[in-house]
């Protein structure tokens, strides 16, 4: 659906120029966007490449497994149909504090791989649905609670911001919020089907 809606832009662009008289502003905004579209893709790779690193240091030097420690109560509370030290808990962990970093495309793996554990714990997989876990992980993932929004940082900064971290408040309070929202939303959905 995306392709149909950004090829309907283009061409709608196209030909506008075309009728217009703006062909030339047109091909230059294009060629201009193409190298900066680039230029941004080679900084975010630089910065994601740091921080995956960084996560993989940090799983490997038993921090990632320190963290799901403390934040065993917390997955339980969210997960409840998660068995204690089963491995979906330490991809949930994982993904989670990917998250607060503000790593979204480092928990990206870990996500997956969480989503890939709560499907074997699903008991409506033969049916195709997904479990309450699986929803709830979702949710959590789309709300996205960040202390330090790497991404938005470096975006700004790309762009020329004279403060590239001017955001960092306002980006605590809004996840927050979504987060806070979230976890509600969950349990009251829990509390729904379980009635």
């Amino acid at each position: 659906m995306l392709n149909y809606l950004w090829g309907g832009m283009i061409m709608a662009g196209i030909i506008f120029g075309l009728f217009s008289g703006k062909m030339p502003e047109v091909t230059n905004g294009a060629l201009d966007s193409a190298k900066e579209a680039v230029d941004l893709c080679i900084m975010m790779m630089g910065i994601m490449s740091m921080w995956v690193g960084l996560m993989e240091i940090a799983t490997k030097a038993g921090i990632i497994e320190a963290a799901s420690r403390y934040l065993g109560p917390v997955i339980r509370f969210l997960f409840p149909g998660v068995p204690k030290g089963h491995l979906a808990e330490k991809h949930i962990t994982t993904n989670i504090i990917a998250n607060v970093l503000g790593l979204g495309w480092a928990a990206t793996p870990a996500g997956l791989m969480a989503m890939k554990s709560l499907q074997e714990l699903n008991p409506n997989r033969d049916k195709g649905m997904a479990s309450k876990e699986m929803c709830t992980f979702l949710i959590l993932n789309i709300s996205s609670l960040q202390l330090i929004p790497i991404n938005m940082i470096a975006y700004r900064s790309q762009y020329g911001s004279v403060n590239p971290a001017g955001i960092v408040g306002a980006g605590i309070v809004a996840t927050m919020v979504s987060t806070a929202v979230a976890v509600v939303f969950c349990k009251m959905m829990d509390r729904k089907w379980t009635v």
